[in-house]
């Protein structure tokens, strides 16, 4: 089972840890406010008052002995900083935070932190995509230059085998999946028949991407 510790109770935080509960991880929630403690204490396996900031606090709790840590205190550059310093120096293994802008990721970045992610801006790139491209369901983006996105399939390709269409050679993308109603076929292989309701989950660089949008 997957352990987790989770700082910062806020919003993001506290649904955060809600939902790698529901997954069947174990995870101990952590927050300066009793309040926000006492609301989570039903939903985790762990709840406690206790400030990130104090490395000795971090360690009582065992905090190297979680697989993973996640530093939600987006707001405050400072405490958030701190909260990832004193993670790094008593060597938990991967350490995720939240930051609020381009300059607070930079500096955690520095810090060592595994990954970082800005919520907000996230989302916002996700919802300007799915607006600006109608037929696209959905985009992830992994990096400035590539992303995955989740189309229906393209008129042209309904009836055709990923061998015939050779998408990975013409157009330089990937299928690395396919629904199809309730079902879901990851890797599908060459001799699978595009339907006239499959979706596909796309990945590849933001120019073979558009290509397929425009299919």
């Amino acid at each position: 089972m997957k352990t987790y510790i989770v700082i910062g109770l806020g919003r993001f935080g506290s649904e955060v840890a809600r939902q790698l509960c529901q997954q069947g991880c174990e995870v101990l929630a952590m927050d300066v406010s009793q309040d926000l403690v006492q609301q989570i204490s039903p939903d985790v396996t762990h709840a406690v008052v206790g400030d990130a900031q104090d490395k000795e606090v971090l360690r009582a709790l065992g905090a190297r002995n979680f697989d993973c840590a996640v530093v939600a205190i987006g707001d405050s550059l400072a405490d958030s900083v701190l909260a990832t310093m004193n993670l790094k120096e008593l060597g938990v293994p991967r350490i995720v935070c939240k930051a609020h802008d381009e300059t607070h990721r930079k500096v955690l970045r520095k810090l060592g932190a595994d990954q970082v992610v800005i919520p907000e801006q996230e989302q916002a790139v996700r919802l300007a995509k799915s607006l600006a491209c109608p037929n696209v369901l959905d985009y992830i983006e992994l990096s400035e230059d590539y992303g995955i996105i989740e189309v229906p399939a393209p008129k042209a390709w309904v009836g055709s085998s990923l061998r015939e269409l050779n998408v990975r050679a013409k157009l330089g993308v990937n299928i690395l999946a396919i629904r199809r109603g309730e079902s879901i076929s990851v890797s599908p292989d060459a001799d699978y028949a595009i339907g006239r309701r499959d979706v596909l989950v796309v990945l590849g660089d933001s120019a073979a991407l558009q290509k397929v949008q425009k299919l």
